[in-house]
């Protein structure tokens, strides 16, 4: 089972962001004020509305300043959101982490989406990239001497795409000799694998052996990789954990 079966809103892919056009209809004219809306239906379309316009993940305190809502009240509305969206087997799930929320699309319908943009076909990401992933995901934060003592070879070229695709992120400097920059893994990431924070990440083992199939779906939208990574091309260190 992948990474993403953790948990029901799975992230599929990101479309292209979305634009505040505002359709002209026969309601043209009567706007929802904040003090009109009263009914669960309502306040469910006034945050979809709010999430399909930004195109990104909301963090909670923007959304709760926009509706006039507490913490409370956020979290119960959007809880039933939610469950609205899984009883009726939705084109797009609600996705919540700690203190964001965002639309994203169903995994479910994935391959109708791909019929009509028909995808043109890249390169899926290198084993040295997975595994320098799987490593930062579970020892972070982490040095790339850290990766590098695990992985047994270098991981400059890896840290680097990883970096570029956002899927980890710079934590600082590690308080040792050298002060060493540290690694972890970003929201970015818990999206992708369709994780709410770390402590819904699966055993080792399992993550390591089903991360490949998430990052296929990946190397869709992102750029290809060098036929050749430069990190398979080194010369493997001396491990010095044996």
């Amino acid at each position: 089972m992948p990474p993403s079966a953790y948990c029901e809103a799975t992230y599929w892919a990101k479309t292209t962001r979305a634009r505040p056009i505002w359709m002209k209809n026969k309601m043209d004219g009567e706007r929802m004020d904040l003090g009109k809306l009263q009914t669960d239906q309502e306040w469910f379309g006034a945050i979809e509305c709010i999430l399909f316009v930004s195109g990104e993940p909301v963090d909670l305190v923007s959304l709760q300043r926009a509706l006039g809502l507490t913490e409370l009240e956020l979290q119960s509305i959007l809880g039933k959101m939610e469950e609205s969206y899984a009883a009726q087997d939705r084109g797009v799930q609600l996705y919540r982490t700690g203190d964001t929320v965002q639309l994203v699309s169903n995994r479910k319908y994935a391959g109708f989406v791909e019929a009509l943009l028909q995808p043109a076909q890249t390169k899926s990401f290198s084993q040295a990239m997975l595994e320098t992933l799987s490593v930062v995901a579970y020892k972070q934060p982490v040095t790339r001497n850290d990766i590098e003592a695990i992985r047994g070879v270098r991981c400059e070229y890896s840290v680097s795409q990883l970096l570029k695709l956002g899927l980890i992120q710079e934590l600082g400097r590690k308080d040792a000799v050298g002060r060493p920059m540290l690694f972890g893994t970003t929201d970015a990431f818990l999206r992708q694998f369709g994780l709410h924070d770390l402590g819904e990440l699966p055993s080792y083992e399992t993550f390591s052996k089903d991360i490949s199939d998430e990052m296929e779906d990946m190397a869709l939208q992102a750029p290809s990789v060098p036929e050749k990574d430069p990190d398979q091309l080194e010369l493997e260190l001396p491990n010095p954990l044996l």
